[in-house]
């Protein structure tokens, strides 16, 4: 990195009219008069070499070359002799010389922030005022800039320096980090004649110029490969693949079975090796996969490929992952950039994973060294559009508690609803709020939320945490995406997204999956979170049906929008439901005998009980004249009537 070196290129053959050694001033450039001597012997025959040198011509040496030389004093005079003296240091560029600047003249200094150090000692005898004077063939030391001792790297600049390099390990650009090392030995000259290729080394990067010829005769190399042997390339959905397609397997293994399906559907050659079959090659799928490693494994010649399909009872999928590295990549680029042990870098590894720079593609662990992993940046991420509170890049800062992120969410949420809100908090400006200093101030705090620690949130002050957020998160989608509408609800309640502790989060995630304990959605199958989801560490042990009148959707039939406390979140639930049964939630018609309900009880009636269950459970947040009405209706022991009101999804503007 400190060597500044120029390698000498060969040159092709000029033809000039006439030839003049490089080495001596121009013939006609004045020279110092000789003493006149006896008349010389004819010259002995030059060697080829040396002829080769008198006309110009520089071979390529083996190896890198770096010379000095001190340009020839100027002899004469006038225009002529500048012109001269220009053609003689072009031509000294072009033969690979590094020219010095005459003593007269400013030296080339170092970089600051780096010492200068001798490659070898200086030879007996050597002094250094010798390198003023004229070039006189001696090898001189050569100067090396020596790097300063490395400061100690935080966290925090180490996932800064890996996120600034993310295009260089995703594995779109390349597979392996440590491809970014130089080659401590430069390439021979057969190999690059063979090849007819050029390397230019600049720093952290490789360039490889390579002959048409050669790669004319790489193509033909690959179309007769194609048609020779079991190992020939294979068309793959629109690719091209070329070796041989292998995965280990046992007998009766589902997964094996669809892996197996899978090629044959896609008339893709493979080779299958049954380890029930075939016991003694357990200890190749060991060695190759590691011994943790369970079929069914797929290789492309000797590259492991891991399992890449992930199958269910009906249908096989492949999962496509991009914009990825694996745990061996990150520990390769941590050991070369930082020089420590691999176990170190593995633990920087983890660090990183902690604090939310990088992640599992599919969220499985935190950090492992290996190549079966697949990790990603958290700005890489396919979801990144869908996150609001993501701008670009993470917060590569050290992160603020989530705890007072969320206090100081609930002042200006609080400052925003006394501003731009009726009195009885039923109706929102929601242009002026997008105009306002206020809302500007909230979505540049909720950046802070992206890497928080969301485990060092107290058990206590989740609950309201995750209830303010919600609501925020209503008035944001609202400005951003409009209300929700009647039929198609998914844009406001699921696409739109906050990333938290490096995970995303939806208004339905945190209502279904946080706050009621992960329960299943309105009309769909499958919970919020999985059974290996990190967020289930978050969720609410037991579901609180107080909570549905806590939350607002932005709508005309959902309760008020409000903002809770840690100290008196529990009793502010209670109040906020009889506030809402108080005006419109329940009516009671004791004449048909018919209770009419939020049809928000409907939608969540795992929530709430049975029919008789959720009418006693309504007889504590009711008004004494409703509880009078139903109450009656329970004692009497005749048939109560339950109906559903419609749901107004008008903006509550």
């Amino acid at each position: 990195m400190g060597e500044e070196t120029l390698v000498a290129m060969p040159l092709a053959p000029h033809h000039h009219h006439h030839h003049a050694r490089l080495d001596a001033p121009p013939h006609h450039i004045a020279a110092p008069a000789q003493p006149q001597q006896q008349q010389a012997p004819p010259p002995e025959p030059v060697a080829a070499d040396e002829e080769e040198r008198d006309r110009g011509v520089v071979e390529p040496p083996p190896a890198r070359v770096t010379r000095t030389e001190t340009p020839p004093p100027v002899l004469a005079a006038g225009a002529g002799a500048g012109e001269v003296g220009d053609v003689y240091y072009a031509r000294k560029m072009l033969q690979g010389v590094v020219l010095r600047p005459s003593p007269h003249l400013p030296q080339p200094e170092a970089p600051p922030g780096l010492a200068r150090a001798l490659s070898a000692p200086a030879p007996q005898g050597y002094d250094a005022e010798e390198e003023e004077g004229d070039g006189d063939g001696k090898q001189r030391p050569v100067d090396r800039s020596a790097s300063a001792a490395a400061a100690v790297v935080d966290v925090a600049s180490i996932g800064r320096f890996f996120r600034d390099r993310r295009d260089v390990l995703s594995s779109a650009i390349t597979r392996r980090i440590s491809s970014l090392k130089e080659s401590s030995s430069p390439p021979s000259a057969a190999a690059a004649d063979t090849y007819g290729v050029q390397e230019i080394h600049l720093p952290n990067v490789k360039v490889t110029v390579r002959l048409k010829d050669a790669i004319a005769a790489d193509a033909a190399e690959d179309e007769i490969d194609l048609g020779e042997g079991d190992d020939a390339g294979y068309s793959f959905s629109g690719g091209h693949i070329k070796g041989r397609v292998s995965f280990f397997s046992r007998s009766g293994c589902r997964d094996c079975a669809a892996v197996r399906a899978f090629f044959r559907q896609s008339g893709l050659p493979y080779v299958e090796i049954n380890l029930d079959v075939f016991p003694e090659r357990e200890a190749e799928l060991a060695s190759r996969a590691g011994g943790a490693a369970r079929v069914p494994q797929i290789f492309l010649n000797e590259k492991l490929l891991g399992c890449l399909l992930y199958t269910s009872r009906w249908f096989v999928r492949v999962k496509l992952v991009k914009n990825c590295f694996s745990g061996a990549d990150m520990v390769d680029g941590i050991v070369n950039h930082l020089e420590c042990s691999r176990a170190k870098a593995v633990e920087i590894g983890k660090e990183l994973a902690r604090k939310h720079f990088i992640h599992h593609v599919f969220r499985e662990n935190d950090f492992e060294d290996g190549s079966q992993n697949l990790y990603r940046f958290l700005e890489h991420d396919p979801a990144v559009p869908k996150y609001y509170n993501f701008r670009g890049s993470t917060n590569d800062g050290e992160t603020k508690p989530a705890a007072a992120v969320g206090h100081r969410m609930t002042k200006i949420m609080l400052a925003i609803l006394e501003a731009y809100a009726s009195d009885d908090r039923r109706h929102l400006d929601y242009s002026r709020i997008a105009a306002s200093e206020e809302f500007r101030r909230y979505a540049n705090l909720v950046q802070e939320l992206q890497r928080s620690d969301m485990t060092a949130l107290p058990a206590e002050e989740r609950l309201p945490f995750f209830l303010n957020l919600h609501n925020a998160m209503a008035i944001h989608a609202v400005i951003r995406v409009g209300q929700p509408g009647a039929v198609d609800r998914r844009p406001f309640f699921s696409d739109f997204q906050y990333v938290v502790g490096g995970h995303p989060y939806s208004l339905a995630s945190i209502r279904n999956g946080i706050l009621r304990a992960n329960r299943r959605q309105p009309y769909t199958l499958a919970k919020p979170f999985g059974s290996n989801d990190r967020r289930l560490e978050l969720a609410q042990r037991r579901a609180n049906p107080l909570v549905h009148f806590a939350l607002c959707d932005a709508t005309r039939s959902s309760p008020i929008v409000r903002f809770y406390t840690t100290q008196g979140v529990e009793p502010e639930l209670r109040h906020a439901a009889r506030e809402f049964f108080l005006h419109g939630g329940v009516e009671i018609d004791l004449e048909s005998r018919t209770v009419n309900l939020t049809r928000i009880i409907k939608w969540y009636s795992a929530d709430f009980g049975q029919d008789r269950d959720i009418l006693r459970w309504l007889l504590n947040y009711l008004d004494p004249t409703k509880a009078g009405l139903l109450t009656h209706l329970l004692n009497d022991g005749g048939p109560i009537n339950i109906s559903y009101m419609n749901y107004d999804w008008s903006l509550n503007a």
